[in-house]
């Protein structure tokens, strides 16, 4: 009997501290681990991380540079005495983008060169080694010709959705190239605003009938709006034209954001998971669910905060003196994800409205979650230890 009293003190105790961590872990700020899980993505970088990746996803390499890039950017606008430091690691990324392994899957022949997918987020990126105040006169030089090549395939073109690869096409990757034409007029000077305006008012007209919201794809076929696109449209589309955005971001999270996550099909449909979306967990799309956290917080919109409070509570972040990761850094890409929308914020628009976040009773479930193991254990040994006395009193 001691031993079986022994062991569930010992289970109550795990249980207890268990409790605890998760609780901080739902009630402390999540953004202070940026720089710790930049420490570690450099350091898997270096170790081969975006050439794995490259195996695992069609633009694992591209992705794992840039967003180490981009989550730099943001840290180092938000801190001024990390600028310097970031703008090192900005220029560290870029180089890797233009290496042979950062352009290999891309199409050289396309307009722009490398298609729209490379081309925006590379521009994207320069755009913000720009603002981070440290770039030299080469470095404007080159953000500006790469802005007139998008700008000219943009007015050149009969769609306003550019191919990424020879004949197929993702309306994403066309905001976050327009994204970073408007990125260019605010850093630079006023150059390609009617080249944006043009290509809302066109983009407007060739939305998902079914939800109101910019398509998935739209060549070699077109498919509706899904959340592992929205979920990224929304965090760029603000910075193109923030009205625009609003509404579409209202529409997003009507159709597509539940309690427990984004899903990956509007509600009311189902569909199955592919190399956008990741597994499926009851229709939800963790990668999605990661990119909307960004949204919500360019949207100012407390959705964000939760989201991210969250991913502490159930990604399993180990935290040390100098690194952090998730799920014991299993996925860098996916760690690359977490920072960059952990840390985001506009780049070009100013801070948006606040939206209305509800109370902060979404916490309660995860309360009861946590707890209830530990309390129904307490409660256990506290039975039986009156037990006990009630038979020495006999």
């Amino acid at each position: 009997m001691r031993v079986l009293r022994k062991l569930l003190i010992g289970v109550a105790v795990i249980a207890t501290f268990v409790a605890g961590v998760g609780t901080a872990r739902l009630v402390l700020d999540p953004t202070g681990g940026v720089i710790k899980q930049l420490a570690f993505l450099r350091a898997e970088i270096e170790d081969g991380a975006d050439r794995a990746a490259q195996k695992q996803f069609p633009e694992g390499y591209f992705f794992l540079n840039v967003l180490y890039g981009l989550s730099w950017v943001q840290v180092g606008l938000d801190d001024s005495a990390q600028s310097a430091d970031a703008t090192a690691e900005v220029r560290w990324s870029l180089d890797r983008l233009a290496s042979t392994d950062g352009t290999a899957p891309f199409d050289p022949s396309l307009q722009p060169q490398y298609g729209v997918f490379y081309a925006g987020w590379t521009n994207w990126l320069r755009g913000g080694l720009i603002a981070l105040g440290h770039s030299d006169a080469a470095d404007l030089d080159t953000f500006t010709s790469e802005s007139v090549e998008l700008a000219t395939a943009f007015r050149t073109a009969k769609t306003p959705f550019l191919a990424s690869y020879p004949g197929q096409a993702w309306p994403v990757d066309s905001v976050v190239a327009i994204a970073s034409l408007r990125q260019y007029d605010a850093l630079v000077a006023p150059r390609f605003g009617q080249i944006a305006r043009n290509w809302v008012t066109t983009a407007k007209t060739k939305v998902d009938p079914a939800t109101g919201l910019l398509p998935h794809q739209v060549a070699p076929e077109e498919s509706g709006a899904r959340g592992s696109s929205q979920a990224m449209i929304q965090r760029f589309l603000v910075d193109i034209d923030p009205t625009f955005a609003r509404t579409q971001y209202e529409l997003f999270k009507d159709k597509f954001v539940t309690r427990v996550g984004v899903r990956e099909y509007p509600k009311g449909t189902t569909g199955n998971g592919d190399v956008d979306s990741g597994p499926l967990v009851l229709g939800m799309s963790l990668s999605a669910t990661v990119v909307a956290m960004g949204a919500a917080r360019v949207h100012n919109d407390p959705l964000g905060d939760r989201l991210g409070r969250e991913g502490e509570l159930l990604g399993l972040p180990l935290s040390g003196l100098k690194t952090k990761r998730y799920a014991f850094g299993a996925v860098p890409i996916g760690d690359a994800f977490l920072a960059w929308s952990t840390s985001a914020r506009p780049l070009v628009a100013p801070e948006q409205p606040k939206l209305d976040g509800g109370s902060g009773w979404w916490r309660l479930p995860w309360l009861l979650v946590l707890w209830l193991p530990a309390l129904l254990l307490w409660g256990v040994l506290r039975l039986r230890h009156r037990g006990r006395r009630r038979r020495r009193g006999h």
